[in-house]
């Protein structure tokens, strides 16, 4: 993995999008508990081609197909601890293998974790109120760490984080990896506060504290809340500061489907709007694709 010390986040960057939309648009079956992990395991092409779609669309910077994979995720399905060891090491490969076809460019591998709540598969990385211990919060993401700090991944994306709680949990999970960089984003309720209620200030303040921690962000948040957060979070910490908003579309729960319009070119003028603001790397999240991050590197092409 690069050292943190090398990482070079001072130009704007533009992540890719959402993973699981592309993968349907595929034919894949994502109803199952392990959601994209499923595909990884099963049919690992569906994977990579998702991968290079956002690589010629623009984009410089991956994030591998592992948010939904954890020990306690597969244990649900009576696979073992080695299998998701080696679901991890797995999505890293295949991120590495989209990106030899574009040798040349300067490409990040983000190796993608999800939240605890993400292993429950309820929607609790929409609340944060988990019923386990800060030392089992720890433990949870301390051995998804040891697997990837031996990989080629770049950095180590935390997504989804609902919590303060949880984003010390991560940090004392880095802590015996002082050489890993990583970044943690999180999902947020509103213009100010994370999911789980917390500032995004406080959030960042105590993120800057630490050392591997190479950026701070946002993500599965409406478009609309981002421009305040990135201010929120550029008033508390000098960390690099990301930003990968849902489309904007609305997830109906009783129908289970998305409701609204997802708009690639107006995508692309929000991406102004909070590189702007202050955000230095740029992508999307749930429901956005290729058309998306086009629109992104078109827009921030611009001055």
């Amino acid at each position: 993995m690069t050292p943190a010390s090398q990482l070079d986040l001072s130009r704007v960057r533009v992540l890719d999008g959402g993973m699981a939309t592309e993968l349907e648009k595929r034919g894949c079956d994502l109803s199952g508990p392990l959601w994209s992990a499923h595909v990884l395991r099963e049919q690992p092409g569906k994977i990579e081609a998702v991968h290079e779609s956002y690589l010629a669309a623009g984009a410089d910077i991956l994030l591998t197909a592992s948010y939904q994979v954890s020990v306690e995720a597969y244990a649900e399905i009576g696979l073992s601890p080695e299998d998701a060891a080696a679901s991890l090491r797995q999505s890293v490969e295949l991120a590495e293998a989209a990106c030899v076809r574009h040798a040349g460019r300067p490409i990040l591998v983000a190796a993608s974790l999800g939240p605890y709540g993400a292993a429950l598969h309820n929607g609790a990385e929409y609340h944060g109120d988990y019923a386990i211990s800060f030392d089992e919060l720890v433990a949870f993401h301390a051995r998804r760490v040891a697997v990837l700090a031996a990989t080629n991944a770049d950095l180590i994306a935390f997504e989804t984080v609902p919590s303060l709680e949880e984003a010390r949990a991560i940090a004392a999970a880095l802590a015996p990896y002082p050489e890993l960089g990583a970044w943690v984003s999180f999902t947020c309720r509103d213009e100010s506060r994370v999911a789980h209620g917390e500032p995004i200030s406080d959030c960042g303040r105590f993120l800057d504290q630490i050392a591997s921690v190479v950026a701070v962000g946002i993500n599965c948040t409406a478009p609309r809340l981002i421009a305040p957060l990135i201010r929120a979070l550029k008033s508390a910490t000098a960390k690099t500061v990301v930003v990968y908003p849902n489309s904007g579309e609305g997830w109906d729960a009783q129908t289970r489907s998305w409701t609204g319009h997802a708009d690639p070119a107006g995508f692309g003028a929000l991406a102004q709007e909070w590189r702007n603001a202050g955000a230095q790397i740029v992508g999307g999240c749930c429901r956005t694709g290729p058309d998306h991050i086009a629109s992104i590197v078109g827009a921030l092409a611009s001055p």
